[in-house]
């Protein structure tokens, strides 16, 4: 998708497979530098050599015959047509639930790395992606993140060297407040429900997210152990950084009930002044999709 508000970015639509199984799949991602100087389709590895179409340094004259006027060329053909970077990711697709079968449902991550704009080119800092999430009432949004305890050490970011953690807070305001809001006063929570914890509350659903999985809810409930939950839990209180909660996090896959603009962040690195790292939720009735 080209678009001068945003970087380059490819909308994927997930496979569906009718077995209702798990599924690993791999994604192989290449950047390429091609050239208009030889045509890439009819062009294969038996035009290397004395056959090659381009050559190194080549010294070229706009003038036939008059060699006072030759110029060199800066071509390295070993840059022709190459291949600098090839990532193959792989990543499993969970089959939908029953409730799920048939609803558009839409991936809201976190993409980017530990480290500041310089540390990190060509990647870029921690973002939620897409930071402008544009849905329909009753479409479903699958909020998750994956992350790591092996980022390179001494890189600028919060909470302890080397790891990446994120978690999701309503904003108490637009994309220019930095505070999150009360649960009691937030507007999204009352309009979602999960549908991979049916049984989980708003206050469950709210927990989790802020507190990336550490906290599996509010209270106990069918995918989540009371020595897990916010009011029974056993372990150390979640630190404020997030340090003890895990790099990674399945989150919930929810069911929005009600239009409106909801504004959102990370509380661990929307760092004023250094990162932002906040998003926005725009969900419109269908009647007011199709006709905008």
């Amino acid at each position: 998708m080209s678009n001068p508000l945003y970087s380059t970015r490819f909308n994927m639509v997930l496979p569906h497979f009718p077995s209702g199984e798990t599924k690993r799949c791999v994604l192989r991602v290449r950047y390429n530098i091609t050239t208009g100087d030889y045509d890439p389709q009819n062009t294969f590895a038996d035009s290397n050599g004395a056959e090659s179409p381009v050559t190194n340094d080549p010294t070229i004259n706009i003038l036939e015959g008059v060699q006072a006027l030759d110029v060199t060329l800066a071509i390295n053909t070993a840059q022709f047509g190459r291949t600098f970077q090839d990532r193959s990711h792989i990543f499993k697709i969970l089959p939908r639930t029953e409730k799920m079968a048939g609803k558009h449902l839409h991936n809201l991550n976190v993409r980017g790395q530990r480290g500041n704009i310089v540390q990190n080119f060509p990647s870029v800092e921690y973002d939620f992606v897409p930071d402008e999430l544009k849905m329909t009432s009753g479409d479903l949004v699958h909020i998750q993140w994956a992350g790591y305890n092996t980022n390179p050490a001494g890189r600028a970011g919060e909470g302890t060297d080397g790891t990446d953690r994120n978690n999701f807070v309503q904003m108490s305001g637009d994309l220019d407040t930095s505070y999150p809001e009360l649960f009691e006063k937030s507007d999204f929570w009352r309009n979602v429900k999960s549908l991979t914890s049916p049984d989980a509350t708003q206050k469950d659903i709210a927990v989790s997210l802020a507190s990336a999985g550490y906290y599996c809810g509010y209270a106990a409930h069918s995918t989540c152990p009371a020595e897990q939950s916010l009011t029974g839990n056993t372990r150390d209180v979640l630190q404020g950084q997030l340090n003890n909660a895990n790099a990674s996090y399945s989150g919930h896959v929810l069911k929005v009930k009600g239009k409106g603009r909801y504004f959102y962040m990370c509380t661990r690195n929307n760092n004023f002044t250094n990162r932002s790292q906040k998003g926005t939720i725009i969900v419109k009735e269908k009647e007011e999709n199709e006709t905008n």
